[in-house]
C-alpha cells in the first residue's frame, strides 16, 4: 500500500530543554486507509496529530507528507492541501454565517475560481449530508451538524486525507454517530484517508487500524479485533475497551471462550448465540 504520511523517529518538545511530548515515532499511513490514533489525554496523540499537516514541525525526525518534508517552509501549502485537518470544537472552525460561504471559504482562499469553486462546495456538502442546509445560519445548527459543516469544509479543498483530533468530543450520542457515519462513508466511497484522534474505543473499533499511544511513543498497533483483545494492557495503561470486548474477556476468563473479533453488541451476541448452540 502506498504511504500518504510517514513519520520517521519523531520527537517533539513544546519548549527547548522542556520534556519530550513525543518521543522517537515511527508510523505509516497507507492511501486511502482509516487509522484510528488512542491513548489516554497527556499521551501525545493530538501532538501527533498536528505535525501531520504541519501545525507543529519536529524538534527531532522527519514527518513526509507524500515525500513532502513538513520542515520545508516552501512545500507548507502542497502539504496542508494534502492533508487538511479538523478539531474538535466546531466554533471554532465557522467563519461565515451561512453554511455554504463557511465551507466555501477555504479553496476561496486556495483561489479555486467558480464555477468549480461552486462545485466543489456543492459536492462537499452532499458528501457529509447537509446540502439541504447550505443557506442555513451554522450557529443556528446541532453540535453534529456543525461538526460535518467544519467537515465539509476541508472536503472542499479535495484533499486526500483528513486527520480529526477528537472531532466527537463535544457532542451528544446523535451527534457522534452523524460524525462517524460521515468519516466512514469518506473513506469507503471517496477513497480518503482518515486519521481520527479519538479516546472513545467505540469510534476506533470501526477503523481500519488502531494505534496506541502512550507516553509519546507507539506502545502498539493493529487490526481493531488485535489491538482490543488485549484487554489488560489497556487496563495497564488506563485506556477502556468497547463494552462488547470487555464482556468477551470477562466471559473468557469464566471458560467461555467466543473468540477475540467481538468489536460491538451485535457481534458479543451472535458470538454467545453460536457457541451456547455449539455446546448443545
Amino acid at each position: 500500500m502506498e504511504n500518504i504520511i510517514r513519520v520517521e523517529g519523531l520527537s517533539f518538545s513544546y519548549d527547548e530543554g522542556a520534556d519530550a511530548v513525543l518521543r522517537g515515532i515511527d508510523l505509516e499511513i497507507g492511501k486511502g486507509e482509516f487509522v484510528a490514533v488512542v491513548g489516554h489525554n497527556g499521551s501525545g496523540k493530538s501532538t501527533l496529530a498536528r505535525q501531520m499537516n504541519a501545525i507543529l514541525l519536529p524538534s527531532g525526525g522527519k514527518v513526509l507528507v507524500k515525500g513532502m518534508d513538513t520542515a520545508d517552509e516552501e512545500l507548507l501549502t502542497a502539504i496542508r492541501t494534502t492533508v487538511g485537518i479538523v478539531f474538535q470544537n466546531p466554533d471554532n472552525q465557522l467563519v461565515a454565517s451561512i453554511v455554504e460561504e463557511d465551507v466555501a471559504f477555504g479553496p476561496e482562499n486556495l483561489g479555486v475560481p467558480n464555477p468549480e469553486l461552486r462545485n466543489r462546495v456543492d459536492e462537499a456538502l452532499k458528501a457529509v449530508g447537509m446540502y439541504d442546509y447550505r443557506r442555513h445560519a451554522p450557529h443556528k445548527l446541532s453540535g453534529g451538524q456543525k461538526q460535518r459543516i467544519a467537515i465539509a469544509g476541508i472536503i472542499a479543498m479535495q484533499p486526500e486525507c483528513i486527520v480529526l483530533d477528537e472531532p466527537t468530543a463535544m457532542l451528544d450520542p446523535k451527534g457522534r454517530n452523524e460524525v462517524m457515519t460521515t468519516i466512514r462513508r469518506l473513506c469507503d466511497e471517496k477513497g480518503i484517508t482518515i486519521v481520527l484522534i479519538t479516546h472513545y474505543m467505540d469510534e476506533a473499533a470501526q477503523a481500519d487500524r488502531v494505534v496506541v499511544v502512550d507516553d509519546g511513543k507507539v506502545l502498539t498497533q493493529g487490526t481493531a479485533p488485535e489491538i482490543f483483545s488485549q484487554v489488560e494492557l489497556l487496563r495497564d495503561r488506563r485506556l477502556d475497551v468497547p463494552q462488547a470486548c470487555e464482556l468477551a474477556f470477562l466471559l473468557k476468563k469464566e471458560g467461555m471462550d467466543i473468540g477475540d473479533g467481538v468489536l460491538d453488541a451485535q457481534q458479543c451476541a451472535k458470538a454467545i448465540a453460536e457457541k451456547i448452540q455449539k455446546n448443545g
